[in-house]
């Protein structure tokens, strides 16, 4: 009997997550979340083999490059296309992205009332103000990139299809981007399998419509501008990133170089243009963050992996807690210059940097919600390693982990993260793939 060829494995295997991707998006309809998270750990596992095959070369060659990169592209666009009728089973904030929108679209300020305010009486519906999560407490959260993207759907669709078809436009934006840098850094494109078939992407953008997709996009825009020696528009496509949902900031030390002013002008001047149109209630333009960091744990540092172990391992003092943010603080910045004034590090590349940046910023802030992982996946088309698929496959049990988190449940995702960092370092395998240093 002939062997499959390698184009026809990786069809079916693609069409295998798409058909898992069927399963669980009738558990979803249903609302039914632990098969839903099941089905989703299968995915991760045929999408861990594709990745493992795709970056050894044995499915792609040479002579079959340009149809392997039509069936990634083909399976990707199968396994949106499913999610994207998903209900808002795993998050309602959707809702509330619409709602900003239509705010807005009324010429009110987003951030000076809240949904249940008497004066948006006249904007209130049946299909998207009963879903509004905190809507009698919380103003919006949302940073102005974020505003103006809601602004513009609005503008074209007062709908959650039409803002999840918005954030697939972004997702789409990223995975366009990565192809176009991994053919400048002579890397095969086919590697944009990394990003378009894993799972956590895949539903929570198409799925359930984050806005974290735009800073994805953005943020990967901005390593293109820098791939083209264009450090002003690298820094305008990471401010407008930052102001999405904050993170991307973490990533800017990877891409600048050093006394070069030209990045941080475009970051800073645009970080005050996308502020501007929002200054009429002054500091209320940081929405509910404050409340947001309580709710989650942060200031209080009950729902901060680090401090709860610590606080489980030793008897610390609580007052402790208020020089967490500080140390924090000092190591990304410590991180951050290492990677400027260290001629090793800087031999690592942008992307191992950004990826190195991005995982010690999610360890010390330890997020509770499967989204904000989203942002290290593209960064595995790069430098794929076991411990970040693991990370950005299993932050998806917090859909049904007891919540709030704690230092109990957090284990559960960080202490293999850190066991298989460990593993990887102490067997002293190099930081950066040797076909990416020499590209």
């Amino acid at each position: 009997m002939k062997p499959l060829s390698s184009i026809t494995r990786l069809w079916l295997c693609g069409l295998l997550c798409v058909g898992l991707g069927l399963l669980a998006l009738s558990y979803l309809r249903d609302f039914e979340l632990r098969p839903f998270v099941a089905v989703f750990m299968l995915q991760m596992v045929i999408y861990g083999f594709a990745a493992w095959r795709s970056i050894k070369g044995s499915w792609v060659s040479a002579e079959n490059a340009h149809r392997a990169l039509i069936a990634i592209l083909v399976i990707a666009a199968l396994l949106r296309a499913t999610a994207l009728f998903a209900p808002q089973a795993l998050s309602t904030d959707a809702f509330r992205y619409v709602w900003d929108g239509r705010v807005q679209a009324a010429g009110i300020n987003p951030y000076r009332y809240i949904p249940a305010d008497p004066a948006l009486q006249s904007l209130r519906d049946d299909a998207i103000y009963p879903n509004i999560n905190r809507a009698d407490y919380a103003h919006t959260i949302y940073p102005p990139t974020a505003q103006l993207a809601f602004l513009a759907v609005e503008r074209i669709s007062d709908s959650i299809l039409g803002m999840k078809l918005a954030m697939l436009a972004f997702d789409l934006l990223a995975m366009v981007c990565l192809i176009i840098l991994l053919r400048r850094r002579g890397l095969p494109s086919t590697r944009v399998l990394l990003y378009a078939w894993h799972p956590l992407p895949v539903w929570e953008f198409a799925g359930t419509g984050h806005v974290d997709a735009v800073a994805v996009g953005l943020l990967m825009l901005a390593f293109l501008a820098a791939s083209r020696r264009a450090p002003l528009w690298a820094g305008i496509a990471l401010a407008a990133a930052t102001l999405v949902k904050f993170y991307p900031a973490v990533a800017g030390p990877a891409l600048y170089r050093r006394w070069d002013w030209r990045m941080p002008l475009g970051f800073l001047v645009t970080l005050g243009v996308l502020y501007a149109p929002y200054l009429s209630v002054g500091t209320g333009v940081f929405g509910f963050l404050s409340g947001y960091a309580d709710e989650e744990g942060l200031r209080s540092g009950e729902g901060i992996f680090l401090w709860s172990l610590l606080r489980a391992c030793l008897h610390v003092p609580q007052y402790i807690v208020h020089y967490f943010a500080p140390l924090a603080m000092v190591l990304l910045l410590a991180a951050a210059a290492w990677l400027q004034f260290s001629t090793r590090a800087r031999a690592l590349g942008p992307w191992t940097a950004a990826l190195g940046l991005a995982s010690l910023f999610t360890v010390l802030v330890s997020p509770h919600d499967p989204w904000y992982f989203t942002w290290l996946v593209p960064f595995l088309c790069f430098r794929l390693t076991a411990a970040h698929v693991w990370l950005t496959g299993a932050c998806v049990l917090m859909y049904v982990l007891p919540h709030p988190t704690g230092v109990a449940v957090q284990s559960v995702l960080y202490i293999p993260f850190i066991a298989l960092l460990a593993l990887q370092f102490f067997q002293r395998r190099p930081l950066v793939s040797p076909e990416i240093l020499h590209a």
